[in-house]
């Protein structure tokens, strides 16, 4: 018997493990039956339930649970799953993402959902108050896209220069509260409590619908144990900002020291809905479970119904709202805890705090009157029998589902900042590129704080790996590769200064166009003989070619001109067109450019554009012939092929493998001389030609062993 258990045990949890809850459940309950000793019993009513809480079954899960309890308390750590279940963790995390942000205003931090203080702007390109950052630091990627690149030490970052400034100038009065909280802050870690909340009363006169306020307001009166103002300032800033999961974490907290354990549970669940990871919020809840299941006396017992026929709609999270999605409910489940403890009939909440129909205006906290527990008690069980079978069974997910879609339906929050006043105070001279002088155009942010277009910072990073106002050593940032462009930056220019920005991106359109032309202007690259098909790596290390580079990768073209030095114009009048195929960079901005030759040219006007050369020019093309000459052409091409793999294949290994590994196989003999060769040209004749050019006249055959290690370094003349 003791086998058989112990393999159908085994079994139980391998079907628990895969996600089949149903058949876990009924093996765990076969166990049960099976069961003689009180820890057995207690071990398999805990597997059962867990299984049936995560099978959707938690009015059974609910039974064993209380079952089990009566045979031993149960400790928090093993009421974790139903907790997961009550708390809704089913939900769609990018959409409550995306609803949070919606509401919170384009000026708020995604963490807090406040109006931004000392903003930081992080490597992929969102910004957040440098505090919550801080907090935060146990998380290693962006709140809003999950980047991971961010630097390991967040105090490496500094303010955004740009950001502060206009926050600065747009809400003076939200600045100046900001202020105030963190000297409130200073003095509450300092233990002094009367003279935070005296700043804090302060700060809220100046913005009365910042829910951070209310919610640090709140955890110090706790602690001064004023717990009716600190539960209606924790009302006050979830009313403000209903997606805030500490909003809820203080209510909740607010309520439990209240007593009111059912209403604090309550609260608890929707903060973990919003903030699964809350480790406060789970401990509390944790806590509030064990007591509310907590083994009662016999005579208690028998006037207990059965909760099951109480437990109204299971409510889940889809799309960043709640809904209906199973026979069950924790908040039936809640008040049938409740009720079991006091012996009296279940009921089922009238709102999601128990004071959602009494809150006042969040500007007037004061005109709250919460009632005492036996009154309410006494008006619950008074309105019992209308509300079983009607809308009150309800009435807690349907609040819920208000908050949530005033998340998603409103542009911002009832505490975002009037961003109607700030239309008029956001100008040019506020976004305009210290570098240019121009309005910012892809704004990125460095770690330093400092706000560049990107194409001007990477133009000065060319040069020097240093931030160009401040002088900070950015060997790092450079390194990463990483320019994202500011995303509230961009934001703001696009909102408020719309013309500014379409005349911004119309020149940039048509200096992208003229960088574009292969006929005029065409970059070019001096520094030895190139040849159409053959390749050409290159070795990029002066900041003119830096540019240039990037500039061909931009504009999509990704070619440019290659000609020998000249002493007196320069550059040579021919050269060839080399077409980018690949680009490596180093970790100081050097790079390896791989490339092959396209087409011949010849210079027609010589010029010079940021540092490196151009050129207008012409593409050559050979003359056609006919007739005796073309069969004489024809002749020539097969004895030079002929004669160019004899060559070839006389090589040594070794030197015959460094060839084939810089210029590649011997091409094929071209089957016809003149249809699409007229621009390029043989490709075997070139290829031997570039490979004499290499070796040089009267080179020893033993430096061909150097060709593949052999890359162009340019040095501009």
């Amino acid at each position: 018997m003791g086998t058989e258990s112990t393999v159908m045990l085994e079994l139980a949890a391998e079907a628990f493990s895969s996600g089949n809850f149903e058949l876990a459940a009924e093996m765990y309950g076969g166990q049960l039956r099976l069961s003689g000793e009180p820890d057995s019993q207690r071990e398999m009513a805990l597997r059962r339930a867990d299984a049936l809480a995560l099978g959707g079954r938690l009015a059974e899960a609910f039974q064993l649970y209380r079952r089990a309890a009566r045979l031993e308390r149960l400790r928090p750590a093993q009421l974790e799953t139903l907790l997961d279940c009550l708390g809704g963790i089913r939900r769609t995390e990018s959409a409550w993402g995306r609803a949070r942000r919606k509401a919170a205003g384009c000026f708020a931090c995604s963490l807090c959902l406040g109006i931004l203080s000392e903003p930081v702007t992080l490597l992929c390109g969102h910004s957040f108050c440098k505090r919550c950052l801080h907090r935060e630091r146990r998380l290693a990627r962006c709140g809003e896209c999950g980047d991971a690149s961010r630097l390991s030490d967040v105090r490496g970052y500094r303010v955004n220069v740009v950001l502060s400034s206009l926050l600065a100038k747009c809400f003076p009065s939200r600045q100046l509260a900001v202020r105030l909280r963190h000297e409130g802050d200073a003095l509450y870690a300092e233990r002094r409590l009367e003279a935070a909340l005296e700043k804090y009363d302060q700060a809220i006169r100046l913005a009365p619908g910042d829910h951070v306020l209310f919610s640090n307001r709140s955890l110090i009166n706790s602690s001064l144990r004023n717990l009716q103002a600190a539960l209606r300032d924790a009302e006050a800033a979830c009313r403000l900002q209903p997606g805030w999961a500490k909003g809820h974490l203080r209510k909740a907290q607010a309520l439990s020291s209240l007593r009111q354990p059912e209403e604090a549970l309550s609260e608890y669940l929707f903060c973990i809905a919003l903030e699964p990871e809350s480790k406060p919020a789970r401990s509390g809840a944790l806590k509030l479970l064990s007591e509310l299941l907590a083994p009662l006396p016999d005579r208690v017992q028998e006037g207990i119904p059965n909760c099951s026929s109480l437990l109204a709609p299971r409510t889940g999270m889809k799309g960043g709202a709640f809904r209906a999605s199973g026979p069950c409910t924790c908040c039936g489940l809640l008040h049938s805890c409740k009720n079991h403890k006091k012996g009296c009939p279940a009921e089922v909440p009238s709102s999601a705090g128990g004071h959602g129909g009494e809150s006042g205006d969040p500007s007037q906290p004061g005109s709250q009157h919460p009632v005492a527990p036996s009154q309410r008690l006494h008006q619950k069980h008074k309105r019992g029998s209308e509300e079983e079978e009607g809308v009150g069974r309800h009435e807690w997910p349907s609040k819920r589902q208000k908050s949530v879609g005033a998340l998603q339906d409103a542009d911002v929050s009832p505490q975002a900042p009037d961003l109607t006043s700030v239309a008029g105070t956001v100008d040019v001279a506020d976004l305009e590129c210290p570098l240019c002088m121009r309005l910012f155009y892809e704004p990125v942010t460095t770690p330093c704080g400092h706000t560049f277009c990107l194409k001007c910072l990477e133009r000065c990073l060319d040069h020097n790996s240093q931030c160009p106002l401040c002088k900070e050593d950015l060997s790092e940032y450079l390194a990463r590769r990483q320019y994202c462009k500011t995303v509230l930056m961009e934001g703001l220019i696009a909102k408020y200064l719309p013309e500014e920005l379409i005349d911004r991106q119309r020149a940039n359109e048509e200096e992208m166009a003229e960088l574009s032309n292969l006929n005029k202007n065409v970059p070019i690259f001096v520094c030895t003989m190139a040849f159409p098909t053959v390749p050409c790596p290159l070795h990029i290390f002066e900041p003119c070619y830096r540019l240039m580079i990037r500039r061909c990768m931009e504009t999509g073209t990704k070619q440019f001109g290659m000609c020998l030095s000249d002493s007196l114009k320069g550059f040579a009048d021919y050269g060839c067109i080399l077409e980018i195929r690949s680009v490596d960079f180093f970790a100081d901005g050097r790079s390896v450019v791989d490339t092959i030759g396209r087409r011949r040219f010849k210079v027609v006007q010589h010029r010079e554009r940021d540092g490196y050369n151009t050129a207008d020019i012409e593409y050559l093309e050979d003359r056609k012939v006919e007739g005796e000459a073309e069969a004489e052409l024809r002749k020539l091409h097969d004895a030079v092929y002929d004669q160019a793999l004899v060559w070839v294949n006389s090589l040594k290994p070794e030197q015959k493998e460094r060839i084939v590994g810089h210029f590649g196989l011997m091409p094929e003999k071209d089957s016809d001389l003149q249809v699409g060769l007229a621009c390029r040209g043989v490709s075997h004749t070139f290829s031997v030609t570039g490979c004499l050019f290499m070796m040089g006249e009267n080179v020893p055959e033993e430096s061909v062993g150097n060709m593949p290690h052999h890359t162009h370094t340019c040095s501009h003349p």
